[in-house]
């Protein structure tokens, strides 16, 4: 029984989203212990070092292909391996439903032990994507696609409405499209940074590309289809780039160096993700998932477990980044805040981290695919 289970997972899907896991690690240590040097959105070329700047574009890798593979598992849950076709509407509410929860309790708390904010970030996005999924996925699933298309490439259209906080539409807007607090005068301050609407449509795009991993597809089809996905997506973007056609609301120049050039090429928007941003990460990512799928190596191994057991990796990682950063402050820098000097210096950290995470989240995959639980399984 436990070998059958196995195999219902695809490797390559665990293998991708183990890598971004590892990247968002490096992040979140950055957020914390590289604060002093914060980064804009999109960035100030002539304010961020080189090194800052490649490693945050890295970690621009993570939300979207996350959420694309959350809608590409959604379908694959709907149409299970050898069983007959289910709905997906009750899984994608409760689910939603409960990474809702997550964001507003535990994970909230993470960041700085405390509420004094509410910052409804990824996990928020992700959850009401899921729910906007699972009322969606009840269409035809060409309208789910077509739907999907027209929001990612259609959304920056958008950039130019914006409502004061005293009009009617500014709550739904801000939650929507442009990031800003939903209230500052109340028991609490709650702010939107992860406007929905392009993820909405991000993940509608992953359930659309779900029978791409149908047993009927062969790999090797499968493979050729992923490469000619990203090389059209990343043709797509040199194009609208390039020449500054559509696609992202800050047009890249020429800096007086090649470096800084090409950093201002790749200066995409995240809040809310522009059509640039998604072309150049889930381009990637369909290159990714093809040579995922023809590798099997240690490495690969190893990335599998942090992305077969993602939830309880993104809990446990927030709260270790935590307690080590607090008590390096109390116990070593006199209550004040720990700065690292250099970007490497992150990196460190992270394969540190990496490291002393990898057995629990062995350990709590293993038990999760023994695990009947259905609390466990969301994790």
């Amino acid at each position: 029984m436990e070998n059958k289970k196995k195999e219902t997972r695809i490797a390559s899907i665990d293998i991708l989203r183990g890598l971004v896991m590892l990247i968002m690690l490096v992040d979140h240590v950055r957020e914390h212990f590289f604060s002093h040097h914060s980064v804009t959105d999109p960035m100030v070329i002539e304010d961020t070092s080189s090194g800052l700047f490649f490693t945050r574009l890295l970690a621009h890798f993570c939300a979207p292909v996350f959420v694309f593979l959350t809608g590409l598992s959604a379908w694959l849950y709907s149409n299970p391996k050898d069983k007959p076709s289910r709905s997906a509407t009750s899984f994608l509410l409760k689910r939603g439903f409960f990474l809702i929860l997550l964001e507003l309790t535990i994970v909230n708390f993470s960041w700085s032990a405390s509420y004094n904010t509410l910052y409804l970030q990824v996990i928020w996005a992700i959850g009401i994507s899921m729910i906007c999924l699972a009322f969606l996925s009840r269409i035809p699933r060409l309208w789910i696609g077509i739907l999907g298309f027209a929001i990612v490439f259609g959304h920056n259209l958008l950039t130019p409405i914006a409502f004061e906080e005293t009009e009617l539409g500014y709550n739904l807007w801000t939650i929507l499209y442009h990031r800003g607090f939903l209230t500052t005068d109340g028991f609490i301050d709650i702010r939107i940074s992860y406007p929905v609407l392009p993820w909405i449509g991000v993940i509608l795009l992953g359930y659309f590309m779900g029978p791409l991993y149908h047993r009927r597809i062969l790999p090797v089809r499968r493979q050729r289809i992923l490469i000619f996905l990203s090389l059209c997506s990343l043709t797509v973007l040199l194009i609208l780039r390039g020449w500054n056609i559509y696609g992202e609301t800050v047009p890249w120049e020429t800096q007086n160096t090649v470096l800084k050039s090409i950093m201002s090429f790749f200066n995409y928007t995240k809040y809310p993700p522009s059509l640039d941003y998604l072309l150049f990460t889930i381009g990637i990512g369909f290159f990714l998932l093809s040579y995922f799928e023809r590798i099997n190596n240690q490495f690969s191994q190893v990335l599998k477990v942090y992305g077969s057991a993602p939830m309880f990796f993104y809990i446990v990682h927030l709260y270790m980044i935590l307690i080590i950063h607090a008590i390096l402050i109390f116990t070593i820098n006199n209550g004040e805040v720990i700065k690292v000097k250099n970007v490497y210096q992150l990196w460190l950290i992270s394969i540190v981290l990496s490291v002393l995470l990898y057995f629990p989240t062995k350990k709590f995959s293993n038990y999760k695919r023994r695990s009947s639980s259905k609390l466990i399984k969301y994790f």
